[in-house]
Order: C-alpha cells, then sequence, then structure tokens
C-alpha cells in the first residue's frame, strides 16, 4: 500500500514469526535487503519505499487495532522498530477493514490506532460507502501524483513532553536548536546556520559532505539530550532545517533520516515542526511566518506542502504541550497477494 509519500508492505500479526529475530530475517528477505537496489524484494530502494506495517487486532479497550512500524534498511541487514510512521499509518485503518479487523460503517469509518513503537495513538477517518474502503477521491497531498480519498488523521495530546529536553533552546556544537517530540523526536534548526539556505534540492543537500557531518554530530548529541540514548543507529531524531516560506505557507523545510534529505516530510515530522513554530522562543520564530487567526498550518517542503491542525496549551508546570493535532493523507492498495521471500539467510 501507499501510505502518505511512503510506500510499504502491510501484514498481519499473526501472518509473520511471532520471534522478532525471525520476523525481521524475513522481512529483510521480503524486501530485498541489504542491497542498494534491493533487487529481489519489494523495497524501493529508498527508506521511503522500504516500511512495513504490522498490524493487529488491540487489547487496548482504547484502539481498535495495533500497528508496529518497521523500518527496513536498504542497504544494511537491519530492521528498527524505534520510531512510528505517519505516513504508513494513512494505510492502517483501510488494511484494517480489507482484512476484517474493524468493521465498516455504511459511510465512513473510524479506526482507533495504538502505535505500538511509541505507545501514542491516533484515530484514522476514511469514507467506506456501502461497507467497502473507497480508495477514490478529490483529496491531493504534494509529493503524490494524481488524487485519492482522504484519510484524516487525528492525533490526540501525547503523554510525553512536547520538549523533551525541558528546554525552549538547547546549543549543540554552536548551533541553536528546538528539540520537540509531538508524535516524533524532532531537532528543528534554522537552515541558515548550518550555511545552507534551505531551499536547496534533496540532491545538492546530500552531496555536501561538511553539512552531513554536522547533521551527524548534532544528531548524536541531541538523541542523548533528548532521552533517546545512542541514536547512532537509529533514524529518530529525525533532523528539520528550516527557512522562511516561499510558496505563502507558514515555513520551508528540509527533513534529514537521518543524513538522507527527505523529498518532501513525513507527517509526524511535520506535527514537530508545526508544534515547534507554535513555541515562544523557539528556534522557528526567526524564519517561520504561521498564521495567527487559524489553527491549520502550511509546512513547505521540496515537493510541495503539507497541511496540518495543531493546537497548544500549557501545563500545570506552565510549559506548552500539544492538544490537538490533526492532519489530512490519503492512501491507496497497490497489491494483494502472496510475497516469495528468497529462500536463504543474506
Amino acid at each position: 500500500m501507499r501510505g502518505g509519500t511512503s510506500k510499504g508492505a502491510y501484514f498481519l500479526a499473526g501472518d509473520l514469526p511471532a520471534e522478532p529475530a525471525l520476523r525481521d530475517e524475513l522481512l529483510l528477505r521480503v524486501m530485498g535487503s541489504p542491497d542498494e537496489r534491493q533487487i529481489d524484494g519489494l523495497g524501493g530502494a529508498h527508506p521511503l519505499t522500504s516500511k512495513v506495517a504490522v498490524v493487529s487486532r488491540s487489547a487496548d479497550p482504547r484502539a481498535d487495532v495495533d500497528y508496529l512500524f518497521l523500518q527496513v534498511a536498504v542497504d544494511r541487514a537491519e530492521v528498527s522498530d524505534r520510531q512510528n510512521c505517519g505516513n504508513i499509518l494513512a494505510g492502517v485503518g483501510p488494511f484494517a477493514v480489507e482484512r476484517g479487523l474493524v468493521a465498516a460503517g455504511e459511510a465512513e469509518t473510524a479506526v482507533r490506532i495504538r502505535m505500538v513503537n511509541s505507545g501514542d495513538r491516533a484515530t484514522a477517518t476514511f469514507p467506506t460507502p456501502g461497507g467497502r474502503v473507497r480508495y477514490t477521491g478529490d483529496a491531493e497531498i504534494s509529493g503524490v501524483p494524481g488524487t485519492a480519498a482522504p484519510v484524516v488523521i487525528e492525533f490526540p495530546a501525547g503523554e510525553r513532553p512536547l520538549l523533551p529536553t525541558g528546554n525552549v533552546r538547547d546549543m549543540i556544537d554552536g548551533t541553536p536548536v528546538t528539540c520537540v517530540d509531538n508524535g516524533m523526536p524532532t531537532v528543528l534548526m534554522l537552515a541558515a546556520d548550518l550555511g545552507v539556505t534551505g531551499y536547496e534540492s534533496p540532491r545538492d543537500l546530500e552531496e555536501d559532505l561538511a553539512l552531513a557531518d554536522r547533521l551527524r554530530a548534532i544528531r548524536l548529541t541531541a538523541g542523548r539530550l533528548m532521552g533517546l540514548g545512542d541514536v547512532s543507529d537509529t533514524t529518530v531524531p529525525k533532523l528539520t532545517l528550516l527557512s522562511p516560506p516561499r510558496a505563502g505557507g507558514a515555513v520551508t523545510t528540509r527533513t534529514f533520516i537521518p543524513v538522507r534529505c527527505h523529498p518532501s516530510i513525513g507527517v509526524l515530522g511535520a506535527a514537530g515542526v508545526a508544534a515547534g513554530l507554535r513555541i515562544e522562543g523557539g528556534v522557528a520564530h526567526k524564519a517561520a511566518v504561521p498564521p495567527a487567526d487559524s489553527d491549520r498550518m502550511r509546512i513547505e517542503h521540496p515537493t510541495g506542502f503539507l497541511d496540518i491542525d495543531i493546537t497548544l496549551g500549557t501545563t500545570p508546570e506552565g510549559l506548552p504541550t500539544a492538544r490537538r493535532t490533526a492532519v489530512v493523507r490519503t492512501a491507496r492498495k497497490i497489491f494483494d497477494g502472496t510475497v516469495f521471500p528468497t529462500g536463504g539467510q543474506r
């Protein structure tokens, strides 16, 4: 399925080995990793197309299904569960209906989803006329050709601190940053502070080896400050460079996962950016033009924009916290069938 601006394989949990090591070894063979082309599997030779969703009925009374996201590395024999994916999340509700985990409504269906990776929750609402998932529609999202049915994803207030370091600003290697976690640990920085404009193409930024070295060092330090420990072998926290908007949005972004530049922006990463734009005194205020009379924030990225609704409140201690985050995505079923993994361990 395509979910948002990502693509991945969706599995029922019962169809995969319960033992994580066996499951991960199977998924590497299914996706064709490690191989930079993933020529012998389903992967598309890019982190955004080498993703897996594992879905099951939830034992949590506050959720209908559990969703475990797994990032399958392209060129390494590695499967990581240390992050969520808000794009693949867009396909979880339709998949749950397709597989009979949730009964479809006559007009639309709302599926309550527990994201196993972090314990966070989301509700995905999408059209199901006549009790069947409808994928066609008029919703358009940047980074995806054509239109499709809207999937409205709403995130309740998270239980983790919005500012995981406890500070509105931190200084890392001489660079001011704001560390936020609105569903995805994210480090916000001004592009200008790193010697780039923030309007470069993803390829040009990836080829800037000096920039990659600085980003790598900042991410390792930020991971420790955010309570994530050693993040050298993970893709979180995400790093997002901010610049003034150029197409009527609130801010321009370039996001790295961890040093490859995202061709658009992830849903949960955008949620972090939107929250960061609302935090008084954060680094975003030098680059952003957030709307004063609307909760909707337009986040510009290399291939267009993502609109996200964000409202903040304050904790009893006076710290900012996210009250409501919602976004419109689309999803599409591409193929339904049997995958034949390679026969031996790589």
